[in-house]
């Protein structure tokens, strides 16, 4: 299933900074970067059990937010894209 993940961590200490790349860095081991932070993953639900868990761990729950919009497994005709940078599908070969 497709879920789209977004966050907005405060920065404005060191911690707020660590805290930031943590979650960038578990978001992109799951998925990819589509925008500053937003990520797109395409995993199942234990999964995003497991990933829902390590941000929310991660985050301070006081100065930091995150969301997580579930698409589904049809999420290919929910989504609309528009200008450049346009990211691949997860659901294809890749090829490294």
């Amino acid at each position: 299933m497709m879920v789209i993940i977004t966050y907005d961590v405060a920065v404005s200490s060191s911690n707020g900074i660590k805290r930031l790349r943590q979650i960038s860095k578990q978001c992109l081991n799951y998925g990819q970067r589509v925008q500053n932070s937003v990520y797109e993953c395409v995993i199942d639900n234990a999964t995003l059990i497991m990933l829902k868990k390590k941000l929310l761990d991660i985050m301070d729950k006081n100065e930091d937010s995150i969301r997580f919009y579930i698409l589904g497994n049809n999420w290919d005709m929910k989504v609309e894209h528009y200008g450049a940078k346009k990211s691949y599908n997860p659901e294809d070969v890749i090829i490294i």
